[in-house]
């Protein structure tokens, strides 16, 4: 595991860093694949990413994940369509 991926707070502050730097460009997108996030430690593996750090973000309410049934993406919390406003639990 990269020594990135190893602290929570510097991981998160990349994680949040650029999903809100992608977001904020007009017309940009506030949903990401597990893949793209991945990217941003590319000395750790997918599978160590959203064990290590993707489910803690979630647990901490930082990210949360949003599902369309086949597809699974992750967003900063309260940014974008939500499942509450999809009319979903």
């Amino acid at each position: 595991m990269s020594e990135l991926l190893d602290n929570y707070d510097a991981a998160k502050q990349v994680v949040v860093e650029w999903m809100t730097k992608k977001s904020s460009k007009a017309g940009g997108k506030t949903k990401f694949y597990a893949n793209d996030l991945a990217k941003l430690f590319p000395d750790d593996k997918l599978r160590e990413v959203k064990k290590k750090l993707l489910n803690k973000l979630i647990t901490d309410e930082v990210v949360e994940y949003w599902s369309s049934g086949s597809t699974t993406m992750y967003g900063l919390k309260g940014a974008g369509i939500q499942h509450s406003s999809e009319g979903e639990d």
